[in-house]
């Protein structure tokens, strides 16, 4: 296949070459660009080449179909042919001598349209050298003609426009004029207007300012009031307080110079006892004051929170009933002291002197929400304590609770410091008696606290003394 191939190329190669030498032995019938007509030998060549056939077709005979009579008819034909050949050589002669002229003749003509073609290329050439020379010498006349027709333009254009440009920029010149002094007129006036309302503003700022120290000065002056009058109060509650001592020793004077009735069994057994002393001056000493004890009984508001009326028994000086005050609960508070109830009295706290058994006794069944009673117990004899619970039950709604404060028998400390200290002591009361107590009356939810560390106030109690001084039980009616 690759053979054959290669011999196909070189044949079509053969081929080109061919094509090419008869178009240049043989031109068309025009030449150059300017299409310059030339002698069309074609008709000579083909009558020519007819001659040329007819003068080799003298003395031949034409061929027949093979067989004898055919054969012998060619033989005949043949004899009478070479037998007329003296005849017509003459003129066969003068057949080729014509043809020879007619080549001569095609070819002298070939040769003469050969060079018309050349002498058409060679102007051609010419032509087109002169062509590119004028171009190339054209160029810069062109681009500085197009230049010229450019400014020409441009020219054209700026004369046109100008009368336009000048109207319009003296139109714009006058709508400027005209809209600046609008400008300043408005800036004029918005300066007067600002002017007016910074003068407005002012006197507003000043006025409220005015009126600002105006209430200023007033409540400034309430505050002092009211500064003034509560240290007055302050002041006259410290009078007060000086004055009912002063009365309370002047009665311990009368009441120690003047001898005492024997109480009777009854009385000594129904309320607390009482020692001739003075109980506040005592309660300051070994109690503690007043603050101090509010700030320790603070801890047991939360436990009556949400409840409706609670009872104090054996308020003292009232510090449980200011700390339900402040938390805006209803209190009240008994206690056999008249002292005692004259000071809460004084801080317009309602408390009433009287003796618990006979107050709890009077009240109606489930009048109140709330019970406390803090250092009390232990100053009651010890088998008056379940009835004092008893009552308390009685008392108290369901759902109600009692707090109960008192020393703590289980620390060891408290005999050796606190609990004989005050002579009015007759015996403690274990938590777990006094959880039985409430048990017993009905009360559950019991739940003891132990308070006041021993070694807070005697660090170097051995370790067989330490615990609580006190504890706080408390339970709920169930």
């Amino acid at each position: 296949m690759a053979a054959e191939d290669a011999k196909s190329v070189e044949i079509a190669a053969v081929i080109r070459e061919i094509q090419e030498r008869v178009r240049a032995r043989y031109p068309l019938n025009i030449a150059g660009s300017e299409q310059i007509p030339l002698a069309d030998l074609m008709p000579v060549v083909h009558a020519r080449d007819r001659a040329e056939g007819n003068v080799a077709a003298i003395g031949t005979v034409n061929p027949r179909p093979p067989g004898l009579v055919n054969g012998l008819i060619q033989s005949v034909k043949r004899t009478i042919a070479r037998g007329l050949g003296w005849f017509v050589r003459d003129q066969i002669e003068f057949n080729r001598a014509c043809l020879d002229c007619v080549h001569a003749l095609l070819e002298a003509t070939n040769e003469a349209n050969r060079a018309m073609a050349a002498l058409a290329c060679q102007v051609d050439r010419r032509i087109e050298d002169l062509r590119n020379q004028m171009q190339a010498e054209m160029q810069p006349l062109r681009r500085t003609a197009e230049a010229l027709a450019e400014e020409a333009r441009e020219l054209k254009d700026v004369r046109g426009h100008w009368a336009e440009w000048r109207q319009e920029w003296e139109r714009k010149l006058s709508i400027n004029e005209i809209q600046f002094l609008r400008s300043v007129a408005d800036l004029q006036t918005a300066f007067q207007h600002r002017a007016t309302l910074m003068e407005s503003n002012f006197r507003d700022l000043a006025g409220s300012q005015h009126r600002d120290f105006a209430v200023a000065l007033d409540k400034a002056r309430l505050e002092i009031q009211e500064r003034l009058w509560a240290e007055l109060a302050k002041v006259r509650m410290e009078f007060e307080k000086l004055i009912h001592n002063e009365l309370r020793v002047m009665r311990q004077r009368v009441q120690a110079a003047t001898p005492a009735p024997a109480a009777s069994p009854a009385t000594a057994v129904a309320g607390l006892p009482e020692a001739p002393i003075d109980c506040l001056r005592f309660a300051d000493r070994f109690r503690g004051t007043e603050d101090y004890v509010r700030r320790i009984q603070k801890r047991y508001v939360e436990k009556f929170a949400g409840f409706g009326e609670v009872l104090d028994i054996g308020c003292g000086r009232g510090e449980f009933l200011e700390c339900l005050r402040e938390a805006g609960m209803v209190a009240k508070g008994i206690d056999s002291n008249a002292e005692m109830v004259a000071l809460c009295r004084s801080k317009d706290l309602y408390a009433e002197q009287a003796d618990l058994f006979d107050y709890l006794g009077e009240l109606d069944e489930a009048s109140l929400d709330g019970i406390f009673c803090a250092q009390v117990v232990e100053h009651l004899p010890p088998h008056r304590v379940p009835e004092m619970i008893s009552l308390a039950a009685a008392a108290l709604r369901p759902g109600g609770r009692i707090v109960i404060e008192t020393p703590n028998p289980e620390c060891l400390a408290i005999f050796a410091t606190h609990f004989y200290l005050d002579p009015t002591h007759r015996r403690p009361v274990p938590a777990a008696l006094l959880a039985f107590y409430l048990e017993e009356s009905g009360f559950g939810q019991i739940a003891t606290e132990y308070m006041n560390p021993a070694e807070e106030s005697l660090p170097h109690l051995p370790d067989a003394l330490r615990g609580g001084l006190d504890y706080a039980i408390s339970a709920t009616r169930l």
